[in-house]
């Protein structure tokens, strides 16, 4: 078997879904007995010094949150496929389970521009 470069390998994972990746990175842990877990960050105790200029710095990174979907639930679905790569059954899982965060660490006009469209779609949704 040829052996695949980086850049390969990447474009092979844009063309999976988000369900077909979350099931590669299942096997990949239980193959190589690892985990794909976020390194945590330790945060500073509080009156450490640092602290006041990080509680000072703006929000650039939102996460859009759908409280609700309303009466226009479908409507609601079609919004949330158009904004993430889910397929149907995914996102109406997520319409369903809500409250739900739809994207996560995005900018602020895409979190305006995503709140905005599944309030029109009939949503309850609010930025963190």
């Amino acid at each position: 078997m040829a052996k695949l470069s980086t850049e390969e390998l990447l474009g092979q994972f844009k063309d999976l879904t988000l369900l077909e990746l979350s099931e590669f990175v299942k096997a990949f842990e239980e193959e190589f007995g690892v985990t794909a877990a976020a390194p945590v960050a330790v945060a500073p105790a509080a009156g450490a010094p640092g602290a006041p200029a990080e509680e000072a710095a703006e929000q650039d990174e939102f996460d859009v949150v759908l409280e609700s979907a309303g009466d226009k639930k479908i409507q609601v679905i079609k919004e949330v496929r158009g904004l993430t790569s889910l397929g149907l059954k995914e996102a109406k899982d997520l319409v369903e389970s809500a409250p739900k965060a739809i994207l996560e660490k995005v900018d602020k006009a895409s979190a305006e521009k995503a709140k905005e469209a599944l309030e029109g779609a009939g949503a309850t949704v609010t930025l963190k």
